[in-house]
């Protein structure tokens, strides 16, 4: 059974009465890796190259995934259409591979739907496509340019202008 992964338990528990059980539907429950608060997690010297790490939440479900990934090594990741459920799903693809559950010839795909009917999901399913680097890169711009700038300005923000909310 292909795993597909989405963003929560309640899509996850929907989309899996539309696939039946041919599929193993789970939940990432959202972002699954962060940036360590430490200094140094974002390195503008070394092309803006980040260290990320898994969250101690995160940890069951990035295993619970890796654990299904045993049983039939195919993953579709399905969460959100937006550029942070693009990141999402990069961010799964590269914790499970470096967990060594995906291996090289594990087939990964990504489907997208922006309603949680049957129609639209099992019509995703047929047009699979790879993470969209574009978006994901876009995010780790934003990832990078909060670490180094928004959350040193933001408190500044906060003390000078009340009711400001980040910079």
């Amino acid at each position: 059974m292909p795993v597909v992964v989405v963003e929560s338990p309640a899509k996850a528990k929907t989309i899996n009465s539309y696939l039946g059980s041919d599929y193993t539907v789970l939940a990432s429950y959202g972002h699954v890796r962060d940036l360590p608060s430490k200094d140094g997690s974002v390195d503008p010297e070394q092309g803006f190259a980040m260290e990320w790490e898994i969250a101690t939440d995160s940890r069951k479900h990035v295993k619970a995934i890796a654990d299904a990934l045993k049983d039939d090594p195919v993953l579709i990741l399905a969460t959100d259409p937006d550029r942070e459920g693009e990141a999402i799903s990069w961010h799964l693809q590269e914790a499970l591979t470096s967990r060594k559950a995906i291996k090289a010839g594990t087939p990964v795909s990504r489907v997208v739907f922006n309603a949680i009917t049957k129609s639209a999901v099992t019509e995703a399913m047929k047009n699979p496509r790879q993470v969209d680097m574009e978006l994901v890169e876009a995010y780790l711009a934003r990832r990078a340019l909060d670490y180094l700038v928004g959350f040193n300005l933001s408190p500044v923000l906060w003390r000078k202008l009340p009711g400001a909310k980040s910079a």
